[in-house]
C-alpha cells in the first residue's frame, strides 16, 4: 500500500487509544511485522509541489512562509499578532483562533500544561502520550489561552520529554490536587490576566472549571523499549520490525521508534506481514 504519510488518525474507545494509518487499523497490527519503504519522493501537503526537504511537518518553505496554519503562533499562541492587523490570514484565524480553548494539565512523561480547542480533545492528548488529562479553564480565544499557558509555564512544566513517554513512564501525580494547587496560589494573578483578556476586542473571561473528570488514556503497547533507538527516513530508506505498540504519533518497532507525523508528506510503501 502506497501512501503520503501524514499524522496518524485518532480515537478514545472506552478508554484505550485507537490509531489508523492511510485508513488501516493499526491497533489490530499489533505483534505484526511491518515494513515501510521512502521511495524518495516528500510533496508539500498543501500545494502538493515536489520536495528535496519538507518544513513544519511537510510544507514546502513558500507554504511555510505564508499560511496562517504554519505561523509562530500556532506552536506560540502569545505571540497571536491578529489585533495587531497583521494576520497571514484574518478569515482563517477567525475561524480557528477565536474558537474556545481549553488550558490543560496532562501527565505524560511529566505533569505539563498545554492548550487546545475542544474539536482537538481528546486527539491533541492522544498525539501527546499523555496517560491522563484534565480541562482546568476554558479561555474564549487562542491568544488568551497563550497569555495563561505562558504564565503557569513558568511553575510548571509545557513540553513532553518524549523519550521518557516513549518508554512508559509517567510521572506520579494527582492532577485535581495540581489544578486547585494553581488556582489556590496562582489565582490573584490569573484574575488580572482575566482583567486583561476582558478588555480585549473581542473580550472574553477565564472560566475556572471544577470538574473532577479526568480523561484516563491506555495504549495500545505490547512492550515498551528500555533504550529509544529513533528511525529515520532522510537516513534509511526502508524501516522495518515487529509494531510492539503505538504511542503519541510514534509507532513502537523491535528496531526502533518512528515519528509519523515528522514524515508527513513522504511517499512511503506500508506492508504488514502477520506473525
Amino acid at each position: 500500500m502506497l501512501v503520503s504519510l501524514d499524522k496518524m488518525g485518532t480515537a478514545l474507545v472506552a478508554g484505550k487509544a485507537h490509531y489508523t494509518l492511510a485508513g488501516e487499523e493499526l491497533n489490530n497490527r499489533l505483534g505484526s511485522k511491518i515494513s515501510l519503504s521512502f521511495n524518495g519522493v516528500i510533496q508539500c501537503k498543501s500545494c502538493g509541489s515536489k520536495l528535496k526537504k519538507s518544513y513544519a511537518q511537510g510544507y514546502c518553505y513558500p507554504c511555510m512562509m505564508k499560511l496562517p496554519e504554519c505561523d509562530i503562533c500556532m506552536v506560540r499562541p502569545e505571540k497571536c499578532h491578529y489585533f495587531s492587523g497583521t494576520c497571514r490570514d484574518s478569515k482563517w484565524g477567525e475561524e480557528v483562533c477565536f474558537k474556545p480553548h481549553y488550558v490543560y494539565l496532562a501527565n505524560s512523561s511529566n505533569v505539563k500544561v498545554g492548550i487546545t480547542r475542544a474539536v482537538n480533545i481528546p486527539h491533541r492528548w492522544i498525539d501527546q502520550g499523555a496517560v491522563a488529562a484534565l480541562p482546568i479553564m476554558q479561555v474564549p480565544h487562542r491568544l488568551a489561552s497563550g497569555m495563561v499557558e505562558q504564565f503557569l509555564a513558568e511553575n510548571y512544566a509545557d513540553k513532553t520529554n518524549w523519550r521518557t513517554m516513549l518508554k512508559g513512564v509517567s510521572a506520579d501525580a494527582d492532577l485535581l490536587r495540581v489544578r486547585d494547587d494553581i488556582f489556590n496560589q496562582l489565582g490573584d494573578v490569573l484574575e488580572d490576566i482575566d482583567g486583561e483578556i476582558g478588555d480585549m476586542e473581542p473580550g472574553g473571561e477565564i472560566t475556572f472549571l471544577e470538574s473532577s473528570d479526568i480523561v484516563n488514556i491506555e495504549y495500545p503497547v505490547l512492550e515498551y523499549p528500555s533504550k529509544i533507538n529513533a528511525l529515520n527516513f532522510d537516513k534509511h530508506s526502508q524501516i522495518e520490525g515487529t509494531l510492539l505498540g503505538i504511542k503519541g504519533q510514534y509507532l513502537i518497532l523491535d528496531t526502533g521508534v518512528l515519528n509519523i507525523r515528522k514524515f508527513s508528506g513522504y511517499s512511503v510503501e506500508v506492508q504488514y506481514e502477520q506473525c
